[in-house]
C-alpha cells in the first residue's frame, strides 16, 4: 500500500486546474516529441502537492460538474485538432509548465507528492474544498516551491547541462524537509533493495531474452495455444482513490495485437479508458478534463498493458533487451530490461515458474521521470491458458486494484468496444 499519508489520489482531486506555476526554467530535450518545436523553453514553478484526505472526495465530485465543462478546450469534441490540449489551454491560470500536455502536467503534481508527502491542501489555500478559484492563489509553500524549482533548474543548467539530473526527490526522499544529519541507523543497517531501481552491468551473465520469453510462453499454456488467443473479455471488481477504496464492477475487453478498453462503473458514472492500438483515451468525470488523450509515456505504457497477454508482441516492442535477477518478497525472480531509443525503459519481472508478475514502466516528465508498477497475480486456467486474476497498479497518483471472476477468451469483440471513447459527462450525484 502507499504510504498513509497518501489518501487521495490527485486523479480524484482535479483542482489542478486551479493551479498557476512560475519560476525555474527547464529545456525540453528536441527529440521527446514530434511536432513540436525544438527549442522550446518550459517554465515551472513547481508547487508541492500532497493527496488530500478521503472525507473531500463527496465535495470534489460534486463540485466538479461546474468547472469540469468551463474549460474551454476540454470537451473532447472529435472536430478537434489531433494535437492534444496542452496544459495552459485546460487548467486555470498556468504561468509555466506551458507547453506539455494534460496528461503530462499531472505526472508532475505526482513526482512533486512523491517527492515530499504533502497534498493538496498543504500547499493551495485551506478552504479549497469548497471554492475551486482558490487554488489558483499563492501561499508561503507554494512561493518556497517556486525558488526550490528556480534552485534545481540552476543546477542541472550549470552542472549536468540541462540534462534532469536533480530532480525533488533526489534530496526529498519523500519528506517535506531534507535531512541535514546523518542517520546511523541507515549507515550500519542493510540497505533497503528496491527491486523496481535495477541495474544491469555488461556482460551480466543471465539467460538470454528468447529462453525467458519462451519460458513465459510455455508457463501461460504454449506457443500453440498462446498463438491462437486472439483476445478475452473480463468482469470483475475494481478499488482505488478514486471509488474510496470501494470495490466497483468493471470490465475488460483485450483484443490481439494490442488493443484494450477498461471500464470502471464508478459511483459517480463510468470511468472509461482505451487504447485502439495507436491512441488512447481516458474518459472520466475526475479527471481535469472529460476526454484526455494520454501522450508520450503514457500512451506507451497503454500500449505495453494491451500486449502484456501477447509474449510474442511483447517480445517485438523493444530493439534491445538486458537481463539481471533480483528479489520481490524475498522471492528471486529474473527481470528483463526493454529498451527503445528515445524512450523510457521497460522492465518484466518473471517468477521461477517463468510467468510474469510485474511490469514497471517510465513517463518522462518536465521534472523527472516518474514510475507507473503493474502487479500480476493469481494466474488461473482459462480453457488451458493461464491468465492473471489480479492487476494491482501503483503510481505516484495513487493505487488500484482490479479483482476479475469471469475471463472469457477468443470470443467476438465489437470494434466499437476500442473506438475514442465519448466524453464523461458531469459526475453523478451520490
Amino acid at each position: 500500500m502507499p504510504n498513509s499519508r497518501f489518501v487521495r489520489t490527485l486523479a480524484q482531486l482535479p483542482v489542478i486546474w486551479q493551479t498557476e506555476y512560475t519560476g525555474a526554467t527547464f529545456v525540453r530535450d528536441p527529440e521527446r516529441r514530434s511536432g513540436r518545436r525544438a527549442e522550446e523553453i518550459i517554465h515551472n514553478e513547481g508547487e508541492i502537492v500532497r493527496f488530500g484526505s478521503r472525507h473531500v472526495a463527496g465535495s470534489v465530485l460534486k463540485t466538479v460538474a461546474v468547472c469540469l465543462f468551463g474549460v474551454a478546450v476540454a470537451t473532447g469534441q472529435a472536430g478537434q485538432a489531433q494535437r492534444p490540449p496542452m496544459a495552459e489551454e485546460v487548467f486555470k491560470n498556468v504561468q509555466i509548465l506551458k507547453g506539455i500536455p494534460v496528461d503530462e502536467f499531472m505526472d508532475t503534481m505526482g513526482m512533486f507528492a512523491a517527492a515530499t508527502s504533502l497534498n493538496c491542501t498543504s500547499c493551495h489555500a485551506s478552504d479549497n474544498t469548497n471554492t475551486w478559484d482558490k487554488f489558483a492563489l499563492d501561499t508561503p509553500l507554494k512561493q518556497t516551491a517556486r525558488r526550490m524549482m528556480n534552485m534545481v533548474s540552476t543546477i542541472n543548467k550549470e552542472n549536468f547541462k540541462g540534462v534532469r539530473s536533480v530532480t525533488c526527490y533526489t534530496c526529498h526522499h519523500g519528506d517535506q524537509r531534507p535531512k541535514i544529519v546523518p542517520s546511523l541507523i541507515v549507515q550500519y543497517s542493510a540497505p533497503a533493495e528496491d527491486p523496481n531501481e535495477i541495474e544491469i552491468p555488461p556482460n551480466t551473465k543471465t539467460p538470454p531474452a528468447d529462453e525467458i520469453f519462451a519460458k513465459y510462453i510455455q508457463a501461460l499454456g504454449g506457443a500453440e495455444r498462446i498463438g491462437n488467443l486472439t483476445g478475452f473479455v473480463a468482469k470483475g471488481t475494481y478499488s482505488g482513490y478514486e471509488t474510496d477504496l470501494a470495490k466497483v464492477p468493471v470490465e475488460v475487453y483485450v483484443k490481439a495485437p494490442a488493443q484494450r478498453t477498461m471500464i470502471v462503473h464508478a459511483l459517480f458514472g463510468d470511468s472509461v479508458r482505451v487504447f485502439d492500438g495507436r491512441s488512447a483515451w481516458v474518459a472520466s468525470a475526475d479527471k481535469p478534463m472529460p476526454l484526455m488523450p494520454l501522450t508520450g509515456g503514457n500512451l506507451e505504457g497503454a500500449k505495453l498493458e494491451a500486449m502484456v497477454f501477447f509474449p510474442a508482441q511483447l517480445k517485438q516492442a523493444f530493439s534491445q533487451w538486458r537481463g539481471t535477477s533480483t528479489t520481490i518478497d524475498d522471492r528471486e525472480v529474473q527481470v528483463l530490461q526493454g529498451t527503445n531509443p528515445r524512450q523510457p525503459p521497460v522492465n518484466l519481472y518473471f517468477d521461477q515458474s517463468g510467468l510474469l508478475v510485474r511490469l514497471v514502466r517510465f513517463v518522462d516528465t518536465a521534472v523527472g521521470r516518474v514510475p507507473t508498477q503493474i502487479d500480476y497475480s493469481d494466474y488461473r486456467d482459462v480453457r488451458g491458458i493461464k491468465l492473471p486474476f489480479k492487476w494491482t497498479a501503483t503510481w505516484t497518483d495513487g493505487q488500484s486494484t482490479a479483482e476479475l471472476n469471469e475471463i472469457q477468451i477468443n470470443v467476438s469483440i465489437d470494434g466499437a468496444k476500442f473506438a475514442r471513447p465519448a466524453p464523461a459527462p458531469p459526475p453523478k450525484e451520490n
